[in-house]
């Protein structure tokens, strides 16, 4: 018996790509503003479009866009290595700002699926026009009406008049107030964090370079945390150059970890976000680029010394962490100008896991291009930083905290407010046990 024959589709020359209407597509899509920040995800984009209009949508992983786009070694674990699919939760929401702003009149929609790589494309239903005018219903002269006709109707025009009246009264606000009340819905400081005109990115603790510090004795930068090789380099100088050193060099320079502080305290954020939780987004900080920072809001989880993000604050604030000697000494909070009745400095747990007290800041600061919010929650452990968010999302720890800065319920919904907070943490078996508010700072 003859074996089947396999039909082959012949190869997909440059000429048709570009006549491809879905390729074309995606060519005004990334020429859009919400793709002019950065080439990752224009490049993402554009692979899998092409990928899937070759004919090779099936070979769409994780694994393999990892490996084809993102340049990660052959034997990379999406287990540990989560940017593909940040990057494709990114390109969701950014696909979806699209199709509502610049791209709202397209006649084709790109669509990615969740748990998905491939695009799908599917048509905008074409709408009914409205009749022309000579057909549409007469209206018939109020005079010509008999009388016994117009009564149903007058019974019906008092019923609707006494709804809208019923409706105005027992309706807490109307038209556009409604509107202001959603808005206004976060309790503070929240609403300084979520709205519909923004974007927020909770950016969490990179794990790998809390410990590549603590290996090679280096107190690390944001530049050298930038270029890259700063995990590689300090965790290969921290070992013996042998088998067993090389992997963990390896395995710390390309592994993606946080800690359970930082998935704690996105938990609560999360939940504090009620009905804009559309609007957050995570994202490592190894993802995050300097433009980045314009125009949305952040919140940046973790110390300089697992979040370098966080240095770009350091300026600003009032308690600043200090540690004389990487790995060695225990961190402090240093007091730049200390109040009456405040202590120097705030020493925190020698290590994390352990019991005693830790210390964290709560700061709220503009964005680089003033027009949103940043909120640091830095913990000189763990410990201090699930503190900082627990003590956030419970409501009389926020009261407490407006009482210290002078905020009034109505003055903190009206404005934003910048702050910082020190607040100190109990800890039992390596969770914080309660938060005590220490001292706050008003920002200018």
């Amino acid at each position: 018996m003859a074996s089947p024959q396999t039909t082959v589709a012949p190869p997909l020359n440059a000429d048709d790509l570009l006549t491809d209407e879905r390729w074309q597509l995606v060519q005004r899509i990334i020429s859009s503003p919400p793709f002019q920040k950065g080439t990752r995800l224009r490049d993402l984009l554009q692979y899998v479009t092409e990928q899937t209009i070759r004919g090779h949508a099936h070979e769409l992983t994780e694994q393999h866009i990892g490996n084809a786009l993102f340049h990660k070694p052959s034997d990379y674990s999406p287990l540990e290595d989560s940017s593909v699919r940040v990057h494709a939760r990114q390109l969701r929401l950014k696909l979806h700002e699209y199709f509502n702003e610049d791209g709202r009149d397209e006649s084709l929609i790109l669509e990615i699926p969740k748990g998905a790589y491939a695009p799908a494309f599917r048509r905008v239903p074409k709408t009914i026009p409205p009749p022309p005018a000579d057909l549409a219903p007469k209206v018939i002269p109020v005079e010509s009406w008999r009388g016994q006709a117009m009564v149903p109707w007058a019974i019906c025009a008092a019923l609707a008049v006494l709804c809208v009246v019923l409706a105005y009264r027992t309706a807490p606000s109307g038209g556009l107030a409604s509107t202001a009340v959603a808005a206004a819905a976060e309790p503070w400081p929240f609403s300084q964090l979520f709205d519909a005109r923004h974007q927020t990115i909770i950016v969490v603790a990179d794990s790998n370079y809390g410990m590549s510090r603590i290996l090679a004795s280096q107190s690390g930068s944001l530049e050298q945390y930038l270029r890259r090789d700063f995990l590689h380099s300090a965790s290969a100088s921290a070992g013996k150059d042998g088998p067993a050193d090389s992997r963990l060099s390896e395995y710390i320079s390309n592994s993606t970890l946080t800690s359970f502080a930082d998935v704690a305290d996105v938990v609560s954020l999360y939940k504090m976000a009620g009905p804009l939780q559309s609007q957050v987004s995570v994202r490592y900080p190894r993802d995050l680029r300097m433009r980045d920072l314009d125009h949305n809001n952040y919140i940046f989880i973790g110390s300089p010394a697992s979040n370098p993000w966080v240095a770009l604050l350091q300026d600003k604030l009032n308690f600043r962490e200090s540690e004389s000697v990487v790995g060695k000494s225990v961190k402090v909070f240093v007091n730049k100008n200390p109040l009456p009745g405040e202590q120097p400095e705030y020493e925190g747990l020698r290590w994390t896991g352990t019991q005693g007290e830790d210390y964290a800041t709560i700061s709220m600061l503009p964005n680089a291009t003033h027009d949103g919010s940043v909120l640091a929650l830095q913990g000189l452990q763990q410990e201090g930083t699930e503190a900082a968010g627990r003590f956030l999302a419970d409501e009389e720890n926020r009261r407490q905290l407006m009482s210290a800065l002078g905020i009034s319920a109505a003055h903190g919904a009206s404005q934003n407010i910048w702050f910082e907070a020190l607040i100190r943490s109990r800890t039992v078996s390596g969770a914080p046990n309660s938060t005590t508010l220490v001292a706050v700072r008003r920002i200018q």
